[in-house]
């Protein structure tokens, strides 16, 4: 690979490029964004080469250089993607592969066959499974996909392409997981999508509340921790939901039953099931951290 254009140059877009021109030497990358401040900060770091300040996705056509890419990846909020990927459809030469960095699969592959048509082989869906609350190329990491998994849904790509993505993850320090698109939106709908709703929603809530400068005040690492990433960009997070609703809404009634059990539970006065229920959720999670995942049940899978 001797060019690389990242569109949207944030945390993701910015790492990617930082991890790519440090494992491949001399590779040049092509910064595309709608903010110049973003793309100053993206090649004062040293990730960019090339800077291209693009108001209007449909312009990208436009840009010079990107018609003689061997790659280009959208790195951008995934509602984003018709348009860009309308536009490049005229530039995408016939060694070029596309991929993509979003947190939902199915509708980005729909979006992509339907602005590619018959360019639709060279789109690689990818998710890499690393990232920060904060964003933004100043919170970049050239390390950030090491020892991550990045999950592939490439159904109708061809091969080659598929093999330049995944030995582009691989070099930046990625594990490569095949997953078809379907199967990826439902398990990160629950992982995923859900906690970070339950974030928002709580930080809002109590942030609504007449005495929310005391609350606040005395709020401390617990808090913290479960909240962090309430942090991230709504922007981001709202494409993200809007575009897995269906999965992300069966999650959120999952959520709602199980609080309605724990609550049933706290309401009867009832401490041994109230004990019962947060030693099998701490003994769950001691599992999951520890890799014994065989003990966890797989059915449909």
């Amino acid at each position: 690979m001797k060019q690389l254009a990242v569109i949207g140059v944030g945390l993701i877009g910015t790492s990617l490029a930082l991890a790519a021109k440090r494992s491949q030497p001399g590779l040049t990358i092509i910064g595309i964004d709608r903010d110049a401040l973003t793309l100053e900060q993206a090649r004062a770091r040293g990730a960019i080469d090339q800077c291209f300040v693009v108001d209007d996705l449909s312009g990208l056509a436009q840009v010079s250089g990107l018609s003689g890419c061997d790659a280009i990846v959208l790195a951008l909020p995934v509602r984003q993607f018709p348009a860009a990927l309308a536009s490049l459809s005229t530039v995408i030469g016939p060694q070029c592969v596309v991929f993509d960095v979003g947190s939902t699969k199915a509708d980005v592959l729909a979006a992509a066959q339907a602005a590619l048509g018959s360019k639709f082989a060279h789109f690689v869906g990818c998710h890499p499974i690393a990232g920060r609350e904060r964003h933004g190329p100043l919170a970049a990491d050239v390390t950030l996909f090491e020892g991550k998994s990045v999950i592939v849904c490439a159904p109708n790509a061809d091969a080659a392409f598929v093999d330049v993505v995944g030995t582009l993850w691989q070099s930046v320090g990625a594990r490569v997981i095949s997953m078809s698109p379907e199967a990826h939106d439902e398990v990160f709908a629950a992982v995923s999508h859900l906690p970070h709703m339950l974030a928002y929603a709580l930080v809002d809530e109590l942030a609504s509340r007449p005495n929310a400068r005391t609350l606040f005040a005395h709020a401390a690492s617990g808090f913290r921790d479960f909240t962090r990433v309430a942090s991230s960009s709504p922007e981001m997070w709202r494409d993200i939901a809007m575009n897995n609703q269906s999965a992300l809404l069966t999650e959120i009634d999952a959520y709602i039953a199980r609080l309605q059990q724990l609550r049933s539970v706290l309401a009867a006065k009832d401490a041994t099931a109230l004990y019962e229920f947060m030693q099998r959720a701490q003994a769950a999670r001691e599992r999951w951290l520890s890799g014994q995942l065989d003990q966890f049940k797989n059915e449909g899978s």
